[in-house]
């Protein structure tokens, strides 16, 4: 469904955003994406997305590599025309048929100039005899008679000769013609391969685009699906933990499929990157269940979706969301997300202009043993710490537990970072904006790596 890469797409339009929070936070400032050339793809990591991702870019790579064997083989075609390398049998019968021809016409030539010889010595033999001179003897005559005749004999050899050579050369210049037309032939379909190798490049260059804008591209950013999330204020490590999630049609239309994406995040604390591969599905497990959805649906790694059909105008839906955080989860703060999408009947969609937003503290869980309590050391007096303020670096953050909508528009990232920032709002901000583009670029990494 086009729906579920539009929300992951969306979300991560807003990777931008942290630039500001990362140099405005120690904590944050090694947290910088990876170059995809240096990631490595998780064994056994199976993904319908990202299978059809690695299709695509098998498609590109095997038409790229068929266009650039096509050129070239219409650089070596044009290299041939150009050498007239029409194949050395071809222009070795030529040769040798034309020095044939020219051989059997020199020939010729001689037999006719000898038959002229001879007959032009019998019709003097049978001239009268000048007065005084003794008149041929007959077998004068008839050796004059046979060199005629055997001239003759001569020249009808050697124009038979000629004939043929004439025959065998013309045969050769109609096959080095051949060969020359052929040549031809060959660049003209090599072209019309190329463009159709072009055609089909373009093609899956273009359907490798759409799927990396996740369906984004032909959909618009507009406030016709808005969310609110709220949720309590502290979660603790190994329990569970219910937010609600409301998501309202804001258009001035019935929308006809409408969804939301929605994850958590224990926030970290400056020594584990947050744009590595599961970090939003670390610790916390986030599941939904709603109308038409009876039970806990686990939203995943592969951007399922809270689905929840056709909203009327002005209409909404509300869901419920488990997060569920395991025992490893780290002591501190957390966000839970959402951002909402549409996508109409009438091939119309569109990807939610705000997210929302609940902040919550992670609190350790709880143990038997009572903790010995410190022995008091008089000569020592303990300030109390000053409580940090809990708000967040923007005016549409809300208190822990809250739910603000944020836009999720990259050009956040030009606004430069509030001294006033605490490090929650920090980590909050940075987050969320991170959202699901974490996940998206982290299936760009191992796309990168496989490639």
């Amino acid at each position: 469904m086009k729906i579920r890469r539009i929300l992951a797409t969306a979300v991560a339009a807003a990777v931008t955003t942290p630039v500001v929070f990362l140099s405005a936070a120690p904590a944050f400032a090694d947290t910088k994406p990876t170059p995809a050339s240096t990631q490595k793809t998780t064994p056994g990591d199976e993904d319908p997305d990202f299978d059809e991702y690695e299709k695509l870019v098998a498609a590109v790579a095997k038409a790229e590599a068929k266009v650039e064997g096509l050129e070239k083989q219409r650089e070596a075609v044009e290299k041939k025309i150009d050498a007239e390398d029409v194949g050395e049998a071809v222009k070795t019968e030529l040769a040798e048929a034309k020095k044939a021809l020219e051989a059997a016409k020199a020939a010729k030539t001689a037999a006719d100039e000898t038959l002229a010889k001879a007959e032009e010595a019998l019709k003097k033999l049978l001239e009268t005899p000048a007065e005084g001179q003794e008149p041929p003897t007959e077998q004068q005559k008839a050796d004059a008679e046979k060199a005629v005749a055997d001239a003759k004999k001569a020249v009808e050899a050697a124009e038979a000769a000629k004939t043929a050579a004439q025959l065998r050369f013309d045969a050769a210049d109609e096959a080095y013609d051949d060969a020359e037309v052929e040549l031809f032939r060959q660049l003209g379909r090599i072209d019309k391969e190329l463009k159709t190798a072009k055609e089909e490049l373009a093609a899956a260059e273009k359907a490798l685009e759409e799927f990396e804008d996740g369906g984004f591209g032909d959909c618009k950013e507009d406030d016709a699906v808005k969310v609110a999330l709220s949720g309590p204020k502290t979660v603790t490590v190994g329990t569970s933990a219910v937010f609600s999630l409301r998501i309202t049609n804001n258009a001035d239309r019935v929308l006809d499929q409408v969804g939301a994406y929605a994850a958590a995040a224990a926030l970290p604390d400056g020594e584990a990157p947050i744009d590595d591969d599961g970090f939003f599905e670390r610790y916390i497990d986030v599941e939904w269940t709603g109308a038409g959805n009876p039970h806990w649906t686990p939203i995943n790694e592969e951007f399922d979706t809270i689905e929840v059909g056709t909203i009327a105008k002005g209409g909404h839906a509300d869901v419920k969301l488990r997060l569920t955080l395991d025992a490893k989860t780290p002591v501190g703060p957390g966000v839970a997300f959402a951002v909402g999408a549409y996508e109409n009947n009438d091939k119309t969609c569109g990807i939610g202009e705000e997210y929302a937003s609940a902040d919550f503290d992670i609190l350790a869980a709880k143990t038997d043993k009572p903790k010995p309590e410190p022995k008091p050391t008089p000569s020592e007096t303990t300030a109390t710490p000053t409580p940090a303020p809990t708000s967040g670096g923007n005016g549409n953050t809300a208190q822990q537990g809250g739910s603000s909508n944020t836009p999720v528009k990259g050009n956040l990232a030009a606004t430069g970072a509030n001294e006033n920032l605490t490090q929650l709002g920090l980590a909050a901000a940075a987050t969320v904006a991170l959202g699901a583009g974490a996940l998206v670029i982290a299936r760009r990494r191992k796309a990168g790596a496989s490639a």
